[in-house]
């Protein structure tokens, strides 16, 4: 009697787990919002002399975890910054050349030579938004960006 009654004890102790291993309503699996299911590589951006920065503005949904890449040519000294966009994001990491960096926060990035960089974040605050190279007033060294 008294094994059955462990049997049973065990049984309803893993009912509640068994449950959550085949419960995925969030659909997100294990990992949460870092899982593949929820991630999405963007478009990348090109920092060249003359160049256009994007072809088309970004529209992030909150709560997704997105990758780009930023394509310096070394045609010119350039940096991006977007303070704001950097602050409604929450940034996972950036690499360059296989050397992974995961900073508190970030306001710029600038390109001395040529080179590539990747970054991995999660967009956070709904807005509007942009990135752009300093000083400039052309259309298309800005790239427009709204998180949903």
């Amino acid at each position: 009697m008294k094994q059955l009654i462990c049997v049973a004890a065990m049984m309803a102790m893993a009912l509640p787990a068994a449950a959550l291993a085949d419960d995925d309503d969030d659909g997100f699996g294990l990992a949460g919002i870092l899982s593949a299911k929820n991630k999405e590589d963007l478009p990348p951006i090109t920092l060249s002399a003359g160049v256009p920065l994007a072809e088309a503005p970004w529209v992030l949904k909150s709560g997704m975890y997105y990758e780009f890449e930023i394509q310096g040519d070394g045609s010119q000294e350039l940096a991006l910054v977007g303070p704001e966009f950097f602050r409604a994001i929450w940034v996972d990491e950036i690499v360059v050349e296989g050397l992974e960096i995961r900073p508190l926060g970030l306001d710029s990035v600038e390109f001395d030579e040529a080179g590539e960089m990747e970054i991995g974040f999660v967009a956070i605050k709904p807005g509007s938004y942009y990135l752009k190279v300093p000083g400039s007033t052309g259309e298309t060294q800005r790239l427009e960006i709204t998180i949903q």
